[in-house]
């Protein structure tokens, strides 16, 4: 139970469950465990829909103080949720959280939020001729905007690995959160007793469920302990062999050091400390360049927290090391058992298929020999020959397979040697010095810059891609002849991200009297006529 819990007043929690989830068995289970351990507690269900399914949502009230300290006395609890009074909504699917917080349920002063990450789609969403489904990270904001605390997990994944029915694990969510003045092995009891044949799969789940949410409880104790300016004392958590200094850490306001602290910890696992120090090194100077432009800091230091957002996940790109020890970690293999359900006895085979092409090796290669060998694949497509490329095909179970993807993995010492690690460390610097130019125009410009970040992504012809647009971007917005406004910016950000051929930027960039990203060379390909097969 929370130190801070008022026993004067019942504890209010709202269920969401669709149709075949278990919300009814889970109001049941819930009861049972509060009257198991003395407490007076009343559920009662409302029907409804949810467009694709039953939707039901249970409405429980347990007083915080068990019956036998009452003196006999008997607490009035209500049978309907009050809007704004809720003091936790559990909830299985993501877009009935965001409907339950669009009815006006939750509260930011009082609402604790557990939800799933994952979807069910609506027949609307299917009905649509393209993309129909909601926006999940714009149902994430309202999460994070309408609770006191929020904890969000995918419990269809959950589920899945425990072999039960979700409800299971959103009792388990419920009971590791401490929110109820009971512990753990009351739960356990009740499903034991009340579980039937599934009492051991809904164990597991419920097992999952506390584990996830427990482990939130604590990293989120832990964050917010040395995150408090109370206790400068408070040395950060150590993640991922490094821990960033309190000098290094003073230098950052305290809206953006979470943030920062993990984009610290993912350069640092992905390559070394010196590595992320200079991530820190480069916020550093997008901090400056902020302060100066917006001295109160009016935004929250919104450019330095999308910068530090961004910059993390472009200083950790995917190559072929990073492949290899993905692909060779314990995680992995535990997923893949937990996937295919191995039980002891089953004898698992896993074969990962690669296809490296020359782009891949030149990556590893110093500057002048990738330039070499490129030059060579060069001629070989401009001939029309197809790209080269060499298949694999390892075995990730056996010990040569393992040992091949580790010794691959460790050649990251050697990754600052190779061509591909200059090339994007001196885009990162092109962005960020547009992103500081910005600053030095306006901090709205400068913030729509470091947005832009997001171009960055996935591996192959959709990563050039990403960078081709993300310099012509850059190139426009801070083209003294045609300025423009971070309004512009944001309409090319959100183009670029529509369409792999670039048609919407292209239209968005003249509407606003820029250039349109120039036309690339591609090689023609001669195919030969096959002959046709005579009878």
């Amino acid at each position: 139970m929370t130190a801070n819990m008022n026993t004067s007043q019942p504890i209010t929690l709202l269920l969401c469950a669709l149709g075949g989830e278990g919300g009814g068995v889970l109001s049941d289970w819930l009861i049972h465990a509060a009257r198991a351990a003395g407490y007076p507690a009343q559920a009662t269900s409302i029907p409804g829909v949810a467009q694709r399914t039953g939707a039901t949502t249970y409405y429980l009230e347990i007083y915080p103080t068990p019956l036998n300290q009452l003196q006999g006395r008997r607490p009035i609890l209500g049978l309907t949720p009050m809007p704004g009074r809720l003091d936790m909504l559990v909830s299985s699917e993501l877009l009935e959280t965001a409907r339950q917080i669009g009815n006006g349920m939750t509260s930011d002063h009082i609402t604790r939020v557990i939800t799933s990450s994952s979807r069910i789609l609506t027949t609307q969403e299917k009905m649509q001729m393209g993309d129909g489904r909601s926006d999940s990270e714009a149902l994430l904001s309202l999460v994070r905007q309408h609770s006191l605390r929020h904890h969000v997990m995918d419990m269809a994944a959950l589920t899945r690995q425990a072999g039960t029915v979700v409800s299971a694990v959103m009792l388990g969510a419920i009971a590791g959160s401490g929110a109820l003045p009971w512990g753990r092995e009351v739960f356990e009891k009740v499903i034991q007793e009340t579980g039937g044949a599934s009492a051991a799969a809904s164990l597991r789940g419920f097992a999952l469920g506390y584990a996830h949410l427990a482990t939130q409880e604590v990293q989120a104790q832990q964050l917010a302990a040395w995150l408090s300016e109370d206790d400068p004392q408070n040395t950060p958590p150590t993640m991922a062999g490094a821990q960033v200094s309190n000098a290094a850490l003073a230098l950052f306001p305290l809206a953006i050091r979470e943030r920062v602290v993990l984009g610290h910890a993912r350069c640092v696992e992905y390559q070394s400390v010196d590595y992320g120090n200079l991530y820190l090194e480069r916020l550093q100077t997008v901090l400056q360049a902020e302060q100066k432009a917006d001295p109160a800091g009016a935004k929250g230091w919104a450019c330095t927290h999308e910068t530090a957002r961004w910059l993390a996940l472009w200083m950790a790109f995917d190559d072929i090391v990073r492949v290899a020890d993905l692909k060779s970690r314990q995680s992995r293999w535990q997923r893949v058992q937990s996937e295919v359900k191995a039980q002891e006895a089953d004898l698992l085979k896993v074969y990962d298929h690669f296809k490296p092409g020359v782009p891949e090796f030149a990556a590893m290669l110093p500057t002048r020999w990738a330039d070499a060998l490129m030059r060579w694949e060069n001629k070989r497509t401009a001939k029309g020959q197809s790209p080269w490329a060499l298949p694999l095909k390892i075995g990730t179970h056996s010990v040569l397979g393992m040992l091949a993807l580790r010794t691959l993995a460790a050649c990251k010492s050697l990754r600052p040697l190779g061509s591909r690690y200059a090339l994007e460390q001196s885009l990162m610097t092109q962005w960020l010095d547009a992103v500081i130019q910005g600053l030095q125009q306006s901090a709205d410009l400068g913030l729509e810059l470091a947005r832009c970040g997001q171009l960055i992504k996935g591996y192959g012809s959709t990563n050039e891609r990403g960078k081709h647009n993300l310099l012509h971007i850059l190139a426009q917005a801070l083209n003294p002849t045609v300025p423009q406004t971070a309004e512009s910016v944001t309409q090319w950000r959100t183009a670029a991200l529509k369409d792999d051929a670039g048609q919407a930027l292209d239209t968005q960039l003249r509407a606003q009297g820029a250039l349109a990203r120039p036309v690339r060379e591609q090689p023609i390909r001669w195919m030969r006529k096959p002959p046709s097969n005579r009878i």
